[in-house]
């Protein structure tokens, strides 16, 4: 799922995160993601983008792909009452996360 307000934003903050979700969970994962991701993008000015990606079938990887227009505003994103109630389900839905990729567009 792709969900974007500008297609491209030179200077913008990106942060990529990765899971991998427990067998038999992945579709509420999804879903409480897909929450984040819309509520991102309708209530925060400075996320100008968030992707839901998932790895091929038969595998419970996903990947977010996230812009946003300053370090600033993914710091306010994560204060956000979204973030707080996906980060809720985290322990009972993962296996694993990658630590958090962060990257300024050139």
């Amino acid at each position: 799922m792709t969900k974007s307000k500008a297609f491209y934003s030179p200077n913008a903050f990106v942060v990529i995160a990765e899971f991998v979700v427990k067998e038999g969970l992945i579709d509420s994962f999804l879903a409480h993601a897909s929450d984040d991701a819309r509520h991102s993008l309708a209530d925060e000015s400075g996320c100008l983008q968030f992707d839901v990606l998932r790895t091929p079938k038969g595998t419970n990887g996903v990947l977010f792909y996230e812009v946003y227009k300053s370090e600033q505003a993914f710091e306010d994103h994560l204060a956000t009452p979204h973030v707080q109630r996906f980060r809720s389900i985290l322990s009972d839905h993962v296996v694993a996360e990658q630590p958090v990729r962060m990257l300024a567009r050139a």
